[in-house]
Parts: C-alpha cells; sequence; structure tokens
C-alpha cells in the first residue's frame, strides 16, 4: 500500500485528483457525449436566438456567435475524448467555440443562463425523444395484437387462473386483452411525455435573471409545449423524471407477464404457438430444437428496463429539493438505457407476434378437457330450472369431480349419467340438446356475449374499436413528430437569419 505522501504525489494536488477523473469526471463525460451533444447545441442556438432578439446582443455579435455554433455542432463528437483541462463536455465546447470566435464573444453565450437550467433542459429533450420512440414501437406491438386478434376471434382457447385450466375463452379475446394492457400502457407514456415536454429555460440558477430575457420564445424554438413555471420548480422539481422512469416500469412489467406466456404456450408440451423460424435458434448440438431465444431475450430485457427504471427512481428518493447531481449526469443514463431497452422490447415482440402460427386445432381440443365448460352447468340449472344457485354449484362441483374420477372428460359423458350424477344432488334434469350445449367450449363462448366478453361477434366489436382508436393515436404521434420537426425547421431558419445578417 502506498503512503499517504506517494497516494498523494501520484493523484496531485490539484483538480482534477486522479481518482476523481478516472472514476467519475470520464465516466460523466462519456455520458454527456453519448447523449446530450445534440440538445446541448440546440439550446445554445436557441438561446441566441432569443438574446439576439430580446437586443441583450447585438445582431452582428449574434450572427457570429451563431457561425461559429455551426461550426461547432458539426464536429464528429464521437471522437470526443474526456481532457482534465475541462470538467465537463459543456466547458469543452465552449473552449472549441472560443477557439472559433474569441473567448470575450463565446463567453456571452452563458448570459442569463445556468448549467442549472440548460442541464434540465438537455435531459428533458433527450427523454421527450425516447418517450416518442418507445410510443411509436408500442403502437406497433399493438397494431400487430389486433391484427392477430382479429384473425383468431373464434379460435376457441383454454384460460387460466391460478396456472390451472379455468374456462373457455378466445386466443383473439385474450390478445385483445394484452392489447388494452399496452393500450394504456401508451396513455401513461404519453402522460410522462406531457410532464418532460416542459422548458425550464430561464430559471438560470434557480432565481431567474435580471436580464430581460423570453423564456416562452426559447420554449417555441425547442418545441417544448410549456414552461416550468416557477423558477425553483424548474432547478428543484424531479417528478418528470418519476413520471420517466414509473411509465417505462409499468410498461415493462405488464409486457414481461404476457412475455412470460407466450414463451410457455411456444414450448413442445403446449405446442399452441410457432415462433417463425427468423426468431428461433437451433442448438448447437441438439438440431432439433427450435430455441424461442426472441422471447427469451425479450422476457431478459423487458427485467432489465424495469431495472434500470427502478435504479432511477431510487436515486431519487429521499433526496433534497434543489439543484443535486443525484438527478442529474448518474441518473440520467438509467432512463436513458431503460427507454433503449425497452424498444427492443417492444420491436422484437412486434415481430414474433405479427409472423407467429397458431395451432387452433390443439387449442380447440384441449379446451375440451379438464371440465373447463362446467361452469355453464350451474348457469342453466339456475336460470333454466329454477335451482338455487348454490345448490346449482354445488352440483356442477359434484359432476366435475364425478367425470375426473371416472377418467373422462366432460363431453365424453351421455346426458343419461350426468342427469343420474345431478339426481344425487336436486330433482332435476338436462336434455341432450341442453347437455351438448353445456359441454362445448365453443358454445360456452357463443354464449358470453356481455359486453366485454370473448363472444366472437364482440370481440370483433371492441376489436374495431380499438382499430380506430389506434389509428388516431398514431395520428397524434405524427402530428407532434411534425410539430417538433416544424419547431427545429424554425429555429434554423431563425439562426441563418443571423448567421445572414438580415
Amino acid at each position: 500500500m502506498k503512503t499517504k505522501d506517494e497516494f498523494i504525489r501520484d493523484e496531485g494536488v490539484s483538480f482534477p485528483g486522479k481518482t476523481y477523473e478516472e472514476h467519475l469526471l470520464r465516466h460523466v463525460f462519456n455520458d454527456q457525449r453519448d447523449y446530450l451533444f445534440k440538445e446541448m447545441f440546440a439550446i445554445h442556438r436557441a438561446h441566441v436566438v432569443m438574446l439576439a432578439e430580446q437586443d441583450i446582443l447585438g445582431k452582428e455579435e449574434a450572427g457570429a456567435i451563431l457561425a461559429g455554433v455551426e461550426k461547432v455542432r458539426k464536429i464528429d463528437y464521437r471522437q470526443l475524448n474526456y481532457d482534465p483541462l475541462f470538467e465537463d463536455l459543456f466547458f469543452m465546447m465552449e473552449s472549441r467555440l472560443a477557439d472559433e470566435i474569441g473567448a470575450d464573444l463565446a463567453g456571452k453565450v452563458h448570459i442569463a443562463r445556468s448549467r442549472n437550467d440548460m442541464g434540465v433542459a438537455m435531459y428533458r429533450l433527450v427523454l421527450r425523444r425516447h418517450i416518442l420512440t418507445l410510443i411509436q414501437h408500442a403502437l406497433l406491438l399493438g397494431g400487430s395484437l389486433l391484427e392477430q386478434a382479429k384473425d383468431h376471434a373464434e379460435t376457441v382457447m383454454t384460460a387460466y387462473t391460478h396456472t390451472q385450466p379455468a374456462q373457455p375463452t378466445t386466443l383473439g379475446h385474450y390478445l385483445l386483452a394484452i392489447y388494452d394492457v399496452v393500450n394504456r400502457d401508451v396513455r401513461r407514456l404519453w402522460s410522462a411525455y406531457e410532464g418532460v415536454n416542459r422548458s425550464p429555460l430561464g430559471a438560470a440558477a434557480l432565481a431567474t435573471t435580471s436580464f430581460p430575457i423570453s423564456r416562452d420564445r426559447v420554449r417555441d424554438l425547442l418545441g417544448f409545449g410549456g414552461i416550468v413555471e416557477n423558477s425553483y420548480d424548474a432547478i428543484a422539481g424531479g417528478d418528470y423524471l418519476l413520471e420517466t422512469a414509473s411509465a417505462v416500469m409499468t410498461l415493462m412489467i405488464n409486457s414481461g407477464r404476457w412475455i412470460q406466456d407466450l414463451l410457455l404456450q411456444a414450448t413442445r408440451e403446449f405446442g399452441v404457438i410457432r415462433v417463425a423460424d427468423p426468431y428461433v435458434q437451433i442448438s448447437s448440438i441438439m438440431p432439433q430444437k427450435r430455441n424461442p431465444v426472441s422471447i427469451e431475450h425479450s422476457r431478459s430485457l423487458a427485467s432489465s428496463a424495469a431495472g434500470e427504471a427502478l435504479a432511477a427512481i431510487q436515486m431519487i428518493h429521499n433526496t433534497p429539493f434543489g439543484d443535486i447531481v443525484d438527478t442529474e449526469d448518474d441518473l440520467q443514463p438509467h432512463l436513458y438505457r431503460s427507454y433503449e431497452k425497452a424498444s427492443r422490447v417492444l420491436q422484437l415482440m412486434h415481430a414474433v407476434i405479427r409472423t407467429m402460427e397458431v395451432d387452433a386445432q390443439k387449442t380447440s381440443k384441449r379446451a375440451n378437457q379438464s371440465c373447463i365448460t362446467i361452469t355453464e352447468l350451474s348457469d342453466v340449472l339456475a336460470r333454466d330450472k329454477g335451482v338455487p344457485f348454490r345448490k346449482a354449484h354445488q352440483i356442477a362441483s359434484a359432476v366435475s369431480k364425478k367425470c375426473t374420477s371416472a377418467g373422462k372428460e366432460l363431453n365424453e359423458i351421455p346426458v343419461t349419467e350426468a342427469n343420474e350424477w345431478i339426481s344425487t344432488v336436486y330433482p332435476a334434469s338436462l336434455t341432450e340438446e341442453e347437455w351438448r350445449g353445456i359441454v362445448c367450449p365453443r358454445e360456452f363462448v357463443h354464449r358470453r356475449k356481455i359486453q366485454g366478453g370473448p363472444n366472437p361477434e364482440e370481440v370483433k366489436r371492441m376489436i374495431s374499436e380499438r382499430e380506430e382508436e389506434l389509428f388516431m393515436m398514431d395520428q397524434t404521434h405524427q402530428n407532434e413528430k411534425e410539430r417538433l420537426r416544424q419547431a427545429d425547421q424554425s429555429l434554423d431558419r431563425a439562426v441563418h437569419h443571423f448567421i445572414a445578417g438580415k
């Protein structure tokens, strides 16, 4: 072990110390470079344009500054590496700008601004982009779910409760349920987007500035939907991070549940779905295997994405209400990675679901097993035969037990034998037609035509409504992307106006 004096000599006696540089500043710099470079310069451009329009900067000054900014922002940021001469990427780029236009002019970019409001604005711009991308992929997934649901509105299958065969439903009904969850996840993402898409710029350190700036003009140039009005809130508030993390974490936890279902249904033993060849891998030693690793990877990535989001939430917990690093450089990459992984999950599952094949014959055969239509026996007895409901339930329980003891399925029991079992509990009997309706899974499904039920016509009605809703949500997404594109164009025009000296 080094002595204290040897350690100090190795570390250095001025900022940054070797350990601080290697284990913090270098990592922070790399994250800023990889995630924030574009957004940093967007803010520079909008801020300088506003300063010039407010006559805080002269028009010629602004043109010279923006010409320098345009040149520096076009460098290949991927080639940038940490330099201990600069605390972070911001100061390195200010130095690059100074090399182009002079230190005094470059320093004016920072008039009426702080790294506090600028940092939060960069984070919001990046998160805004990630949320919109994830919404896009969620909508694509939703479309594939509706497509398969429509194709299988009449594909009868076994539904499970507590992992045990419960009642018949249809694959369309099941997939539509997944779609509805994804739809709510999209709504949560939009809610997070609304919270993120607000400008903190103009708050400066936390108390605004004495320069006559226009916060609203900067907001407009950067495409923010509004401003975080209270300047202290703009710097101190972290709820936009919590909303962003919660939305993606909920999406991934929800997705992990049905992904696990699909993985089970893809097993040889279940054999309900067949994953298309582009999304399976063959064993290196067992050539007969078709490993659905696309689904496995999706399940794993979903857990990882949820974990990254939870890490961000934990980092905010019990932190002071103010500008503090816990909500900044160390936290942000967790959220970015969470959204990137979530997007990978949704794109993989979109491909798997859109191309998967379903063994409808097998699902139909399985729906005739395990006495899963027995609920209809108690319903018929109570509704049509006047049997008290609890007594009807008792009869259904007795019949299912006798059926299981006999080693038979319900549809293998003749009505005469069924009536004998029923009569031991209550004086009631069924006709052949009534009994055939009770033991038929398809008839069970068709009778469940209450709103939201598995009746194929009801499922088709719901699908039709969801298709219209999905179209409108896609339009909303496209409209927002177009609005941001127009904001970018407006900023470009304003910048070039000053550079041209007009």
